[in-house]
């Protein structure tokens, strides 16, 4: 079968992208600074929390629901995730205790029914859905990373209002919700869902958080409920502007120890791969739509975290034998039909061990000599500090500011089964 010998490997070299580290962020006294919401006293007030691996999020979470209950409410948790978890309530809550967040850890109940109300509909007859628990509370408040969408751009992306719109509508919500995304368009089909919710549910608001390029917690920001659609882009632009990205812009070869619904929606980020679950480009030549240009993507393993959901594995080209057999397609599919979004969940080429799969995936690149190869190899696409680049890149990598190689080249080292050892340190 076509292959590259090992001999013909490029080598590797670790690389330090170099992000200024925050400092830590006084989690209780930065909801004070802007805390304004009003919470009456014994109302039961339900804490929305989604599925994503946000940094700090149980502590978060168990300083809102002290300050909650300091004004006198009575807090609980609703899992605001559509159809993640295999679109069931115990999946639901294996997703948040996953991330530390149980009634033991938070002392509050944690109640993810999948029943819905109806409220309505939007202005233009989309069906609005609403999680049964959080439609029967007194008040309901969002908690929720912010940062750019995986498949579209507009002023308000992933967040809160996102959540309100489409994770608060749990399975029936969100199923309801993507296919009118699709012909209406995200920003507009969030925006006139979110406002349809907010005039006729009990918000109270939102707790948008901000991570920075080393999956740092480092900005808090509560924004009532009728602030959100006026103020939730600059915090979105906060966040861009703190995205961390791949070093070059085009490569021959992207390797991704892991992806994960904990790392990402689509598994993993496609802001940082280049390629979107609803298409990409594999091409060798040519103009790419999008940067940065990935000619070939192999995904190494899933994180325990996503419990078998490997959205976003139908974004590479090669992946591991063992990834395809810690495959649970019942949340996989769930996830992909009910977010149209089949293109990820196919199953890429795969191989017993990395050797292996290196040595197929460095023949597709189309060069003479495979030890020129541009590679560049991540833990995962929330963490690129740390990487592993070829010499190939070392062209365009020299006397960039904030990069930084160590040690000499070496080629790719295994273990006794055939597998990559962990990333080194610059």
């Amino acid at each position: 079968m076509y292959s590259v010998p090992e001999s013909q490997f490029p080598r590797m070299l670790p690389l330090r992208q170099a992000f200024a580290p925050a400092p830590p962020l006084d989690i209780e006294a930065a909801l004070a600074e802007s805390w304004r919401l009003d919470v009456a006293p014994g109302a039961r007030v339900a804490v929305a929390v989604g599925s994503r691996g946000i940094a700090r999020v149980a502590d978060v979470v168990a300083a809102v629901v002290r300050r909650l209950r300091a004004a006198g409410a009575r807090p609980f948790i609703v899992p605001a995730m559509g159809s993640h978890g295999g679109a069931t309530a115990e999946g639901q809550a294996e997703l948040l205790a996953g991330y530390g967040i149980t009634e033991a850890t938070i002392g509050v109940q944690v109640l993810p029914s999948m029943e819905v109300v109806t409220l309505g509909t939007t202005e233009e007859g989309i069906p609005v859905h609403l999680a049964a628990e959080a439609a029967a509370a007194d008040a309901i408040l969002v908690v929720n990373r912010i940062k750019p969408h995986t498949d579209f751009h507009g002023p308000i992306e992933s967040g809160l209002t996102k959540m309100i719109a489409v994770g608060l509508g749990k399975q029936e919500g969100a199923s309801v919700f993507h296919p009118h995304a699709q012909r209406l368009g995200f920003p507009a089909a969030i925006a006139s869902m979110a406002r349809a919710k907010l005039a006729a549910a009990r918000f109270l608001g939102g707790v948008g958080l901000i991570e920075d390029q080393r999956h740092d917690l480092v900005h808090i920001e509560v924004l009532c409920a009728d602030e959100l659609e006026a103020k939730e882009p600059a915090l979105l632009e906060k966040a861009r502007s703190l995205m961390p990205r791949l070093p070059l812009d085009d490569m021959d070869l992207l390797i991704v120890d892991f992806l994960g619904k904990n790392i990402s929606g689509s598994g993993m980020d496609p802001n940082v791969i280049g390629r979107a679950s609803s298409g990409y480009t594999s091409a060798l030549g040519g103009k790419p739509a999008r940067l940065p240009w990935v000619r070939r993507l192999f995904v190494r393993d899933i994180t325990p975290e996503s419990h078998g959901n490997a959205v976003g594995i139908g974004l590479a080209d090669f992946t591991t034998t063992r990834l395809v057999r810690a495959v649970d397609p019942t949340p996989m599919y769930m996830n992909v039909l009910t977010a149209l979004s089949v293109q990820s969940a196919k199953i890429p080429m795969h191989w017993d061990s990395d050797r292996e799969v290196l040595a197929h995936a460095l023949h597709t690149v189309g060069l003479p000599d495979a030890r020129k190869a541009r590679v560049i190899r991540i833990r995962d696409t929330l963490s690129l500090e740390d990487m592993e680049v070829s010499e190939g890149c070392l062209p365009e990598l020299q006397d960039r500011p904030g990069l930084k190689t160590t040690g000499t080249a070496a080629p790719f080292r295994f273990d006794a089964a055939g597998n990559l050892l962990p990333i080194r340190s610059a």
